[in-house]
């Protein structure tokens, strides 16, 4: 092996080359030259090593506050459902039952996806809830859920309202059972959100889905600022002739505060029933239907109605059906349906 004297520092070519005089002394020189420099890079690889170990949290180390804990350091968890019960989880649930789309949802959307072993009748969504046991509705089918043994069944305040029995069977079957209340805000399903999260070990997940919407929704109100001359909306939840539509106190209502458009029923209370001539009068600017699921041709439907032709949203065309679920579901969807809302009514805005 030679080496290139300039390559290394002043003081190194002095002491090779005062020691360059005969073939002996210089494999003496070059002998401690190697040893040098694998003490140098060995002490330089450690160096970098610990270095790159420190900035990655793993030399010897506790994890630093604020990491993500792991799902079993999440249970036990105690807290209480909508119903006022205290209830204590003490391990994190492997099979759970839900009674309400929503609460299917919203526990797909945390992951719980492969720990569903049954659902409502009326759950449709993720289309992954086709293949999951159907177990009842508001009537549930009691010896179907107590045979899938699950862990963990949320129901609604409907059943504790009204089937206070069968959920002591629950319970004394071993399954955890929690109620989840009725939703009429975004904040109520957030709280939901947050509730669901705990129950299943999910409370980072829950988290981040609630970030998200918020998120969502504040660039939708955001942008909503350039509206500059408002538009009245009149939704309609049931077709005729018992047309009914949403007031204060719903979601409906909501989403068109936060897109800066007028509820043409802003002055009702929850959802309630008009007379085709109450709706004439309130000259809409445009119409929004949620029934297209069930009734075909619902926009066709609302511009025939005979004695609607001078209201402004049949003059202009302006009659939209929306998706249903989006819009009075109580789940991750309704940030979509405030979106799609946006777009509708105030295309040169939200297109």
């Amino acid at each position: 092996m030679l080496f290139n004297v300039q390559r290394f520092p002043l003081g190194w070519r002095f002491f090779i080359l005062e020691n360059k005089k005969g073939e002996n002394k210089m494999k003496h020189v070059r002998s401690k030259m190697l040893a040098f420099i694998l003490a140098l890079t060995l002490g330089l690889l450690a160096g970098c090593g610990a270095e790159s170990n420190e900035a990655n949290g793993s030399v010897n180390e506790q994890p630093a506050k604020g990491q993500e804990a792991t799902q079993e350091s999440l249970f036990p968890v105690t807290f209480k459902d909508d119903s006022g019960k205290e209830i204590t989880i003490e391990e994190e649930p492997e099979s759970i039952v839900s009674m309400q789309p929503s609460t299917t949802e919203v526990a797909y959307a945390l992951g719980l996806g492969n720990k569903m072993v049954g659902v409502s009748d009326y759950c449709n969504y993720p289309g992954e809830t086709a293949d999951v046991e159907k177990v009842g509705g508001q009537d549930m089918n009691v010896e179907l859920i107590l045979s899938l043994t699950p862990d963990l069944i949320f129901v609604t305040d409907y059943h504790y309202q009204n089937h206070e029995p069968i959920l002591k069977q629950y319970e004394e079957a071993g399954i955890t059972v929690v109620v989840i209340g009725s939703e009429s805000s975004f904040a109520d399903v957030y709280e939901t959100m947050e509730l669901i999260g705990k129950a299943t070990g999910k409370t980072i997940e829950a988290e981040a889905l609630i970030a998200d919407m918020k998120e969502r929704l504040a660039a939708v109100e955001e942008k909503a600022k350039e509206v500059t001359d408002k538009k009245k909306v009149w939704v309609e939840v049931s077709p005729a002739p018992d047309i009914f539509t949403t007031g204060q106190g719903t979601f409906m209502h909501e989403m068109l505060e936060a897109i800066q458009a007028e509820n043409a029923a802003g002055d009702q209370e929850g959802w309630v029933k008009l007379t085709e001539e109450e709706i004439v009068k309130l000259n809409p600017d445009v119409i929004i239907t949620t029934y297209g699921y069930y009734v075909d041709n619902p926009k066709e439907g609302v511009l025939e109605r005979a004695g609607w032709a001078e209201v402004p949203a049949i003059k202009s065309g302006e009659v939209h059906d929306v998706d249903s679920d989006t819009v009075t579901r109580p789940g991750p969807r309704l940030i979509e349906g405030v979106e799609h809302l946006a777009k509708l009514i105030y295309p040169e805005i939200f297109e």
